[in-house]
């Protein structure tokens, strides 16, 4: 190639002076292609001039001829990285090209980007090829459950451990980070076995089949989540009254599957779970336990021996979900899928499987046998 010759050299100061729309438009187009196309034989003076000049009218020319020249430069690992920023820094659809693809923008641009241009520009940088920890960190930080569960989609994103830990507690309450946080490969055991308390029956059997985790393991999970949430759901003294209160109803038989629907309407979970251990001869903790069962099977085992008719303990089923301190969520066919299983259950086999519950010390292990129950029927 030959260098920027003196008619190519007069063109652009011909242009230059010209500030119509058109000739800002033909400025651009013509030092763009100087740039690609002699970039190689120009001076560090005449690139430098050239960038500059490029820089300077990516502000006066329409948004088509930036998005021409954001694509051309987005594949581009010599871009000039002024120029490139302030393309990234355009409206979102001339920035768009630049943010997905360009590897000449780095972290401190992209976190700049991150923290202080639109949704649309933290989108198209969770969906890049490459994105490191402190990116990552910063599009958690942003809080936007779109932008995360983006990231999170992203198997080839780096996420530090630290924001995974909070997005596995942040799993608690926003659903749509469950599926794509099991998915991640550098989610550990420790997590999932967080995770499982919360999630939903289907996402419950992927922590089984894909990480090795024990009885005791699952059963410790469980006293680590559950505990703290009852305590902050269920104060001791609220506890005691709402005891005494079952026994006294016990003694004049008046607990009946009625008045254990309206008392979770009512919001009462301290007497729910005394009426509820009374009627059913479960011990507290175990009761407390099948309410924070993500699957409902153990909660349907326990009606069932206490003969509660399929539409109550339907009734039971959806408000005991909403009452937990984390609720996530009743997908479609929730109540159908365990309705089925309350359906198919006899009274003989749920009593069994309760005094198993009651001898055991490991409760996982029996509710692994209503899941294993439940599989052979469905």
């Amino acid at each position: 190639m030959v260098a920027v010759t003196d008619v190519e050299t007069q063109r652009l100061f011909d242009l230059a002076h010209d500030r119509s729309v058109a000739g800002r438009k033909a400025l651009m187009t013509t030092v763009t292609d100087l740039f690609f196309e002699q970039g190689g034989t120009l001076s560090d003076r005449e690139r430098t001039l050239m960038t500059e000049i490029l820089r300077q009218l990516i502000h006066d020319v329409e948004m088509s001829v930036r998005l021409a020249l954001a694509e051309r430069l987005a594949r581009q690992p010599a871009a000039p990285r002024e120029l490139v920023t302030a393309l990234a820094n355009d409206q979102i659809e001339v920035a768009h090209p630049i943010l997905l693809h360009s590897e000449v923008l780095q972290d401190v641009e992209l976190i700049e980007i991150v923290q202080h241009r639109t949704l649309e520009h933290q989108l198209a940088i969770a969906m890049r090829s490459s994105v490191s920890e402190p990116v990552s960190d910063a599009l958690v930080a942003t809080g936007h459950v779109d932008v995360i569960k983006t990231l999170l989609e992203n198997r080839s994103a780096a996420i530090s451990a630290k924001a995974l830990d909070y997005l596995v507690e942040q799993s608690k309450r926003v659903d749509s980070y469950q599926n794509p946080l099991l998915s991640r490969p550098e989610l550990g055991a420790d997590l999932a076995r967080r995770m499982y308390w919360w999630v939903s029956a289907a996402l419950r059997r992927h922590i089984l089949d894909h990480y090795s985790l024990s009885e005791a393991d699952i059963d410790e999970a469980l006293e680590e989540t559950v505990a703290p949430a009852v305590d902050a759901l269920v104060d001791d003294q609220a506890a005691r009254k709402s005891m005494q209160l079952a026994d006294t109803l016990a003694g004049q038989e008046q607990i009946t599957p009625a008045l254990l629907v309206q008392t979770l309407r009512d919001g009462e979970i301290a007497l729910f779970e005394a009426l509820f251990s009374r009627l059913t001869g479960l011990r507290l903790p175990l009761v407390r336990r099948l309410l924070f069962d993500a699957g409902g099977e153990g909660l349907a085992v326990a009606c069932r021996t206490a003969d509660i008719e399929s539409p109550v303990f339907a009734s039971i089923f959806v408000l005991s979900r909403k009452a937990r301190p984390y609720a996530p969520g009743i997908e479609r066919g929730d109540i159908k899928r365990i309705l089925t299983f309350y359906d198919r259950l006899t009274r003989s086999a749920a009593e069994s499987l309760v005094r198993k519950w009651q001898t055991n010390p490991h409760y996982l292990q029996a509710m692994w046998q209503v899941d294993r129950s439940q599989r052979a029927h469905g």
